[in-house]
């Protein structure tokens, strides 16, 4: 409901207030900094009140046990939100709790749109765990029982099926791999789609094998990196090796001395060079020139 306006006599002008409160700041930050405990003080609300520094805990991140008792009565899809927003910010018990419940979400979760986004933050995390608790609620929410079973049926359509199922059971078999559902069987389907004339096969095969993240996806990730006649392959591949996916720090750091050999390759075209520079700098954290002979010689000393 609209209200009348107040009388001007009785409001002090917005000007003039933010005037008074900038000089009572400024004379305390003065009063407060003529001494060496009051000017520590201001120093330490300072650094509260900056975005730099290492980071800040706001609480100690631990599930609360009201939420844990009313876990078990929340609908399933609450559950997956809650417990996978909890993993993303580093709850202690967030993830045990998902490994516990996740196989009794298959059926009763959908990746709606909270949920997938929620997904796709997990999955683009530092954290291989808050990752990896992304893939369970993923496998969940496509319904997928964590058996060899379920690779058994999955293994035909990922063959020989059409566009759209192969692509599906492409991604599916890389994430149960990666969840220990015979990986080794799902690296052998993964790469058999590499070479598919279809361009779309050999995009899922790639996200399959980033995903998967075992150490028999590093070579073909390399090989197509380099070879693969598509730029949008051939750069999925090199985020596959650099950040995304499931390979950990040490695994992509087997990467670095093909990926340096890769850098002086003259046969490689100017845009696929530039990320093989880009892939060196996510691997190793270090912004070195886009010279073959620069990241040479830091290898050379050392690596760190």
């Amino acid at each position: 409901m609209p209200q009348d306006n107040p009388t001007p006599d009785r409001v002090t002008p917005r000007a003039n207030r933010t005037t008074a409160i900038g000089v009572v700041v400024v004379l305390a930050a003065t009063f407060l900094i003529s001494t060496g405990t009051a000017r520590a003080a201001w120093e330490e609300i300072s650094r509260f009140l900056s975005l730099e520094g290492p980071p800040k805990p706001a609480s100690a991140n631990v599930l609360s046990e009201h939420e844990l008792e009313a876990l078990d009565g929340m609908p399933s899809q609450s559950q997956a939100e809650l417990l996978l927003e909890r993993s993303i910010n580093h709850y202690q018990g967030a993830n045990d709790q998902i490994a516990s419940h996740a196989a009794r979400w298959r059926g009763h979760i959908t990746l709606n749109d909270r949920l997938n986004n929620l997904f796709v933050t997990a999955i683009n995390s530092d954290d291989l765990r808050v990752r990896a608790a992304g893939i369970e609620v993923d496998i969940a929410a496509r319904n997928l029982e964590k058996t060899p079973a379920t690779v058994d049926a999955l293994e035909p359509v990922a063959r020989t099926g059409a566009q759209g199922p192969r692509a599906n059971a492409l991604w599916d078999i890389g994430l149960l791999g990666n969840r220990g559902i015979e990986p080794e069987r799902a690296a052998r389907i993964l790469i058999g789609a590499t070479d598919d004339g279809n361009v779309n096969i050999r995009y899922w095969a790639v996200e399959g094998l980033a995903y998967l993240g075992t150490d028999e996806v590093i070579e073909p990730l390399l090989a197509i990196f380099h070879d693969d006649p598509s730029p949008m392959i051939r750069e999925r591949a090199a985020c596959g090796l650099a950040q995304s996916g499931m390979l950990s720090r040490d695994q992509r750091r087997r990467a670095i001395p093909k990926l340096l050999d890769f850098a002086g390759d003259g046969a490689l075209d100017e845009t696929t060079r530039t990320w093989v520079f880009q892939a060196l700098r996510d691997i190793t954290g270090k912004s070195l020139p886009h010279e073959a002979a620069a990241w040479r010689q830091w290898y050379a000393g050392g690596g760190e």
